[in-house]
């Protein structure tokens, strides 16, 4: 069946038609491979199947857990270029060794006088050992810092939440229309009941989003959109929360307080508002997210004296807009920016759901480079974010942001998009890790963006 005709009446068929059909499944079987792919790309190491309630004795901890300073390959001092290697070894809260991998772990190398950092790349050895690779970009003393995020332990029950189907968080519309208000539940996938549904799947992207019907009123009196936010885990499992190598470079480092990327790109320092202002000057820039870009906006508004917008808990539909769609209206050119940095509120989502989100956006990006080559695509990665309760780990924190991260990035690989890796500013700063990152570090990424403009 070709689109529902029996294939006996494909003679009726033009043969731009059918070419077209075939072509379009084409399409969706890379896309279907492409998923497969980015899926295996993220899977995180198997743990021993532990049903809950789990006991806290038998996870990862930190303060028992030590790592090893491995010797400079060829003995002597170390020198300014070399590569760091630490070893980590994991024990449980009974001293016991780990015998298998999976654990969450953030590493950096710093210097707090100097305000220097860069962040490791961490092996998983599968084995309760870990190794740690830091480049050493600066001369004088430092120190390895080893971070257990979430014990080996915790991870299958983020997988469940965050990888499966949308949890801690249900989202909701208001109908309005005369005297009569209702509020029904939305979302990418509604599970089916009596009640009908309203399709708000757009035409262009294929975005999926579904509402179920009010009582009385028509899927036309939809006017906003807000969340509600829901305790995914119980208390027992609550307690698991508290607070081939082949091994990438670090994306840069700090240094008194300034940020250097080791990608080639020399990061200039705009510390006037004249010197932002001459960068800009004549250039239409585009920002598309987040609150997290949208503190880039506010930055740049504060040192130029603009205005900025105001959030709110409820968001008129009107407003409401794909940011492949917006891309799609972008002429384009040389004098045009386009900044994106979508991430955050998919950490809730399935990671399924993420992935056909970043794919929709791909093609109106390559679109848009196709109609004018010379424009400036500035992609804002995931950063580290700050769970203070077991609450807010489970439904949004460090773990789920870094798988989405991982996926944002082999999907742009290749393209001719600018990358600002906010996840290594964050890891590598001092400062302690925000989903709005403090100011020092935004003065950190503006530079880097006004690097990639003004070059």
């Amino acid at each position: 069946i070709i689109e529902g005709i029996h294939l006996e009446s494909v003679k009726s068929f033009s043969l731009e038609r059918i070419f077209e059909v075939s072509h379009h499944l084409s399409v969706l079987e890379f896309e279907i491979d492409e998923e497969n792919t980015l899926l295996d790309s993220i899977a995180w190491p198997n743990t021993p199947s532990v049903p809950p309630p789990v006991s806290l004795n038998d996870t990862s901890n930190a303060a028992r857990s030590n790592f090893v300073i491995l010797p400079r390959p060829g003995g002597g001092s170390w020198l300014v270029g070399d590569q760091l290697e630490v070893i980590i070894k994991m024990f449980d809260f009974k001293g016991r060794p780990k015998t298998h991998g999976g654990d969450f772990l953030l590493t950096r190398l710093h210097n707090r006088t100097l305000e220097a950092g860069v962040a490791g790349q961490v092996v998983d050895h599968l084995n309760g050992t870990y190794s740690a690779v830091f480049l050493l970009p600066w001369e004088g003393k430092s120190q390895v810092e080893i971070t257990l995020v979430h014990p080996s332990e915790a991870i299958p029950f983020l997988q469940r939440f965050a990888g499966e189907k949308p949890n801690g968080v249900d989202f909701y519309s208001t109908f309005h229309s005369g005297l009569l208000t209702q509020k029904t539940m939305c979302s990418v996938c509604l599970p089916p009941t009596q009640q009908p549904q309203c399709n708000y799947t757009d035409l262009n992207t294929g975005e999926l989003w579904f509402c179920y019907k009010p009582q009385n009123l028509s899927c036309d009196a939809r006017i906003n959109h807000f969340s509600i936010y829901q305790k995914p885990l119980n208390s027992k499992e609550d307690i698991l929360f508290k607070n081939n190598k082949d091994i990438p470079g670090p994306a840069g480092y700090y240094y008194k307080g300034l940020w250097s990327s080791l990608s080639g790109t020399t990061v200039k320092r705009f510390n006037s508002a004249s010197a932002i202002s001459q960068c800009l000057k004549n250039k239409v820039v585009h920002m598309y997210g987040d609150s997290t870009v949208r503190q880039w906006l506010e930055f740049l508004s504060r040192e130029l004296s603009g205005n900025f917008p105001a959030r709110t808990s409820h968001t008129f539909n009107l407003i409401l807009h794909y940011v492949a769609n917006e891309l799609d209206g972008i002429t384009g050119g040389k004098n045009t920016v386009v900044v994106i940095g979508v991430w955050a509120h998919f950490t809730t989502f399935p990671i399924k759901y993420y992935i056909r989100r970043i794919m929709s956006i791909r093609k109106a990006v390559v679109r848009l480079l196709a109609r004018a080559p010379d424009t400036r695509v500035i992609i804002r990665t995931a950063n580290l974010k700050h769970s203070p309760t077991p609450f807010l780990a489970q439904l949004g924190g460090d773990w789920p942001s870094l798988q989405r991260d991982k996926i944002l990035r082999t999907m742009l690989k290749g393209i001719d998009v600018y990358f600002v890796d906010a996840w290594e500013m964050t890891v590598a700063h001092y400062l302690k890790h925000d989903i709005h990152p403090p100011r020092p570090i935004i003065k950190n990424m503006i530079d880097v963006v006004l690097s990639y403009i003004c070059p």
